[in-house]
């Protein structure tokens, strides 16, 4: 059982983040914000995915403005990612944004980090703190003699303070790299030092092959050792890949259930079907099951089953046949051009059973 760090909580919308609550899914539209249906549309595709809180970008003043028309047409909670002008934070309160994700030292001095900071305890709204490994201060690279964990911790904290000294708490922190040594480090260091919760990522990750390695190696830590309230997958491409690796790393570790799991063996001589065909078959269709069942395809009748017995069901090949079998028990043997039939009726079955 993972102990994870106790932190404050604060709620994006409806979702709690820290304090105890379950981590949630983040992700991002890459479509643009002045274009009211496609970020709908792929907004209702990131909820269906499985993705808790959305963010959008909001460059320019039309963006902030177009903002409402987005939120009265979905129902998660909303991200305004703004930089530099805070007069865009002031209109996305305006609009009814759920939360804000900005930097205070990038808008512009203390009489606009007030307003902002005014408006956003009037609303209830939240501001992540988002420091980036590629965007640090020259007096912080120049102090740590490039990028550390110290220099991205100090830079947040410097960020910390001034929305602290505003009397303001609603906040979380992130702390992104594209170096998973790094990020590890830092949100270490970051969980020793605040109680705020933090978001994880690793940052410019790569594509959906390289980029979800890196991710699973860096959160995957991260949430192993308790630290991390909340995080987006960054991938190159489809966010909704974002949202569905997201989950497949927090039900990997047991912190959420999410569609089923598919257990394959990695073959061997033994196999004498087409084990990697018919494991991708088998995959492909189980991508509409939202039912948390546990689905075996192995390769070999002598051990396939036994193996697998904690499978709610399973098939096992043989030469030119196979077994089908539910939690280890053989329920019959089919040819081999008919197992995977064979083995979605049992699913079929399984989710009639609720």
């Amino acid at each position: 059982m993972i102990k994870r760090k106790e932190t404050r909580q604060i709620h994006i919308g409806n979702v709690a983040i820290g304090g105890g609550a379950p981590i949630s899914v983040q992700s991002m539209t890459n479509t643009k914000t002045t274009d009211t249906e496609a970020t709908v549309a792929q907004i209702n595709a990131l909820q269906a995915a499985g993705c808790d809180i959305v963010r959008l970008a909001v460059p320019d003043m039309d963006a902030a403005l177009n903002l409402g028309n987005i939120i009265k047409k979905v129902n998660v909670p909303l991200v305004a990612d703004i930089h530099f002008d805070y007069r865009l934070a002031l209109e996305a309160i305006n609009q009814g944004i759920s939360a804000l994700r900005l930097n205070p030292g990038n808008i512009g001095g203390e009489a606009n980090v007030k307003a902002v900071v005014t408006e956003a305890k009037k609303h209830n709204i939240p501001i992540r703190i988002g420091v980036n490994a590629g965007s640090l201060d020259k007096k912080l690279l120049a102090k740590y003699g490039g990028i550390t964990a110290e220099a991205l911790v100090e830079s947040a904290m410097e960020h910390v303070r001034i929305l602290e000294a505003q009397d303001f708490h609603d906040m979380k922190i992130s702390l992104k790299a594209h170096d998973v040594p790094l990020t590890l480090e830092a949100y270490q260091l970051m969980s020793k030092t605040v109680d705020y919760p933090l978001h994880l990522g690793i940052t410019e990750a790569g594509t959906a092959r390289t980029g979800m390695i890196k991710s699973a190696v860096g959160i995957g830590a991260l949430l192993a050792q308790g630290i991390g309230d909340t995080f987006r997958i960054s991938l190159t491409g489809d966010p909704v890949v974002e949202v569905k690796v997201a989950n497949e790393i927090l039900k990997s570790l047991g912190m959420r259930e999410y569609g089923p799991t598919l257990i394959s063996c990695p073959t061997c001589g033994r196999t004498s079907i087409d084990l990697a065909g018919i494991a991708e078959e088998v995959e492909k269709r189980l991508e509409d099951i939202k039912k948390p069942i546990s689905v075996a395809v192995m390769g070999c009748v002598v051990n396939g089953p036994g193996e697998a017995k904690g499978a709610d069901v399973g098939i096992a090949g043989g030469n030119g046949e196979g077994l089908v079998f539910r939690k280890g028990e053989i329920i019959r043997k089919v040819k081999e051009t008919e197992l995977v039939e064979e083995l979605f009726k049992e699913i079929d079955k399984i989710l009639q059973e609720d």
